[in-house]
């Protein structure tokens, strides 16, 4: 039998799948609390079974009676889970690898093809191509492109299928390069080769966790031994990425450009941070809100497993992505 279980969301993104939630779980009791104020929270924190929450404050860890915890992102540093008290059993989800795959493909073909340089001469009233300007140059398909991955999880892996299936070749440089060769690519090896990556991609897609071996792990020396019309693609976490040592190398043409959907600041509310504003202006950056996995599909993945596992837990059996 179903235990039904008190479960409060904080996470205002899928609360805004409230329905959903209550279709895929609907023996339990269902709090959804994100514009509540901050006392109001806590007091349902200090009651709940259950708590699906994006961020948790120490504070807020300690006072929780959640027995259950499912975090709404694959990623749990802002979640203080080492003050949960002890017992507590936390899950994760993930579900964005296919929309980040995309929003990669999305941003190499902006690249390659040139279409904000071209927007840009056309709001001016420039009209140029290959049959109107003799020195334009004609565009690359991705048959002809080299896709370098640093990482490949889950993220990687998705990217790659659609890069393949797009005709590019494709290399990869991780942790553990042992193992099955996942189908698309040419090699794999350890991060020591990430200079030959580097030397031989057209398309650079940075998918590695924030450690601190990453941190800073693409700095001038690296930049420098990318081919001049490369596309650096920071699908990962910003400071993977030495921030002045990238603005110097795409002001000064280094590398031909950077899509940029996670930084180095955070944002307040809806104001983004100044330094994301210098980097908008640059004309060879694709700049994103950190919001390449923002699709109908993640979210409503996400929401459908968090609820299986709330009524897994209720019943006592296996659970997804435990911590």
């Amino acid at each position: 039998m179903v235990t039904s279980l008190r479960v409060v969301v904080t996470d205002p993104i899928v609360e805004r799948l409230a329905a959903d939630f209550q279709a895929h779980a609907p023996l339990h009791v269902w709090h959804f609390a994100s514009a509540l104020p901050a006392e109001q929270q806590r007091a349902l924190l200090a009651s709940c079974d259950v708590l699906v929450c994006s961020k948790l404050s120490a504070q807020d860890a300690a006072l929780c009676t959640a027995k259950y915890v499912h975090i709404t992102g694959i990623g749990a540093d802002r979640v203080a889970v080492a003050q949960l008290p002890d017992g507590t059993v936390v899950s994760r989800t993930g579900h964005h690898e296919r929309s980040i795959a995309e929003h990669v493909v999305m941003v190499s073909m902006v690249h390659q093809r040139r279409l904000m340089e071209t927007t840009s001469e056309l709001r001016s009233g420039i009209w140029r191509t290959v049959a109107t300007t003799p020195d334009t140059p004609m565009n690359p398909t991705f048959s002809t492109l080299t896709f370098g991955f640093v990482g490949l999880g889950g993220i990687g892996e998705q990217t790659l299928a659609l890069c393949s299936a797009l005709g590019a070749r494709s290399v990869a440089v991780r942790r553990t390069p042992g193992g099955n060769l996942p189908a698309g690519l040419d090699w794999v090896k350890s991060m020591d080769s990430l200079p030959e990556l580097l030397a031989t991609s057209d398309v650079v897609v940075l998918g590695v966790p924030l450690t601190s071996e990453t941190t800073g792990l693409i700095g001038t020396n690296e930049l420098a031994a990318m081919r001049r019309h490369a596309l650096l693609v920071n699908v990962a976490r910003g400071p993977v990425i030495d921030q002045e040592a990238l603005f110097h190398a795409l002001s000064t043409g280094v590398i031909g450009g950077a899509a940029l959907d996670v930084w180095w600041d955070a944002p307040t509310g809806s104001t983004a941070p100044e330094s994301v504003t210098r980097w908008a202006q640059l004309p060879n950056v694709i700049a994103t809100p950190h919001n390449s996995g923002h699709t109908v599909d993640t979210f409503g993945s996400r929401v459908r497993e968090i609820a299986q596992n709330i009524n897994a837990f209720a019943e006592g059996k296996m659970l997804s992505n435990q911590l």
